[in-house]
């Protein structure tokens, strides 16, 4: 057996793992794949435009790599994203390997400026989407205190972490990974929405390219072994779902012990149109409630903030702070969440 040093963690190979795995490195196509793979997502439609090269090459190329365990897969509808192995031998190795790779040469740069010139055009036709919806969530945002001040709370609120794995569930434009990037080690945005995850992905991969990611999933069913993450974040999501007790006591059950799981919403209010206008499926939710769901769960509430607008009147939104945290020992209830031991990985 060998093994390699990397960021102080022995990662040790057997013969068999770096074999395969340096095999599958020494092909200038998949090493201009693993450099590439290193600076962010990107699926099989990206590499062909990027590289030059058919799809079926580029697919026979990845599937090597995939097989190597060098660079992970995630199926995201009818597209499939790439990134570099974020754990395991093989990405340790990998990631070794491309330390001693000279970021100037000719070839490697013509790559990256390819591949900044298709996030660029993403961004713009992220950005696009959102401003032909901007009057809609700026009317939203006009009814509650200023996102500023909800941040403010929400940050302090948390803690400084470290956490090593952080969780934004319902990550739409993926604002709660940017806003604790420097508190985790890992994170990872969940939605269901292309266009949100569109957006999200373009701006992590100029904010946090190696750490922060985001995932087509659902929020009632997590892609998470059980008891995996330090802290996870509902922001602004569960107002939009039929059965939002269902997604906390899920976001509960991959809460490592000691994570906390922090949910901002709206304090109970009576704006139909919300519901009528934009899909709001709940409008608000009271304290008695939310610790219903935790205590359900077997988390524990730790603190609660009430946000109100300054300016009064009837048409105002409250929004709620909520932070619950998961006992150091297991109780009974939450062992029974444990019930459901799935072997998943992010």
């Amino acid at each position: 057996m060998s093994h390699l040093l990397l960021v102080g963690a022995p990662v040790r190979l057997s013969v068999q793992t770096a074999v395969l795995a340096l095999k599958a490195m020494a092909e200038p196509t998949r090493l201009r794949l693993l450099v590439l793979l290193a600076t962010g997502e990107l699926n099989v439609k990206d590499l062909t435009g990027i590289l030059g090269q058919s799809q079926p090459r580029i697919s026979r190329h990845l599937r090597l790599l995939t097989e190597a365990g060098l660079i992970e897969r995630t199926p995201e509808g009818s597209w499939v994203y790439f990134r570099l192995a974020e754990g395991g031998a093989g990405g340790a190795l990998a990631r070794l390997l491309l330390e001693a790779v000279n970021p100037a040469d000719a070839v490697l740069g013509r790559d990256r400026r390819r591949a900044e010139a298709l996030r660029g055009e993403r961004e713009r036709a992220a950005q696009a989407y959102f401003a032909a919806h901007a009057g809609e969530w700026d009317r939203i945002r006009s009814l509650h205190v200023a996102e500023a001040q909800v941040e403010a709370v929400i940050a302090r609120m948390l803690g400084p972490g470290p956490f090593d794995l952080f969780l934004d569930l319902g990550t739409g434009t993926g604002r709660m990974l940017e806003l604790f990037g420097p508190r985790y080690r890992r994170g990872l945005g969940i939605d269901l929405s292309p266009a949100m995850l569109a957006y999200a992905r373009t701006k992590l991969e100029r904010a946090e390219p190696s750490r922060a990611y985001v995932r087509q999933g659902d929020i009632y069913d997590l892609p998470l072994a059980d008891q995996t993450a330090g802290a996870a974040v509902m922001h602004q999501v569960l107002h939009f779902l039929r059965d939002p007790q269902r997604a906390v006591r899920e976001a509960a059950r991959v809460l490592a012990p000691g994570g906390q799981l922090l949910i901002v919403d709206f304090a109970p209010h009576e704006l139909e149109f919300l519901r009528e206008e934009f899909a709001h499926e709940r409008l608000g939710f009271s304290n008695q409630q939310v610790a219903h769901w935790f205590a359900d769960c077997g988390l524990e509430l730790v603190e609660t903030r009430e946000l109100a607008p300054e300016h009064g009147g009837s048409a105002n939104l409250t929004v709620k702070v909520w932070l619950a945290r998961r006992p150091q020992i297991a109780d009974a209830a939450s062992e029974g969440l444990a019930g459901r031991k799935l072997e998943r990985t992010s």
